[in-house]
């Protein structure tokens, strides 16, 4: 194992390492907002709203995280397709899921929001 004692030496490692963690980080993340004002058809049935790029779409909650992806227009990297690699995770509502095997998250509430000590206007 070669040791670098220069300091440009590392700093070209430590450029070299952001560039390669870049590669295989998506960047795409989803907005997860409260949908209390709308009313479901069927209470069993719950749905997340989910944003992205200015899109919206309502979609089961617990439902393939890859087809709401789809369904926005969002194309997260794929490598492995098993959730092993990590590089098609993304951003949901601050939570950090692989698309390629994650579920869409519920909706969160009124309570729920609260309950992390958030501010509901």
């Amino acid at each position: 194992m070669a040791m670098f004692t220069s300091r440009g030496s590392l700093h070209g490692l430590a450029v070299v390492a952001l560039l390669c963690g870049l590669m295989f980080t998506s960047t795409m993340a989803f907005v997860v907002s409260n949908n209390s004002g709308k009313s479901s058809t069927s209470s069993s049935l719950h749905m997340t709203l989910l944003t992205a790029g200015g899109k919206k779409i309502d979609v089961p909650a617990g439902s393939s995280l890859k087809a709401a992806c789809a369904k926005l227009g969002v194309k997260p990297r794929y490598s492995c397709q098993k959730g092993d690699c990590g590089s098609c995770t993304v951003s949901v509502g601050g939570s950090r899921i692989k698309a390629c095997v994650g579920k869409v998250p519920p909706q969160p509430t009124l309570k729920s929001l609260q309950e992390k000590g958030l501010e509901v206007k």
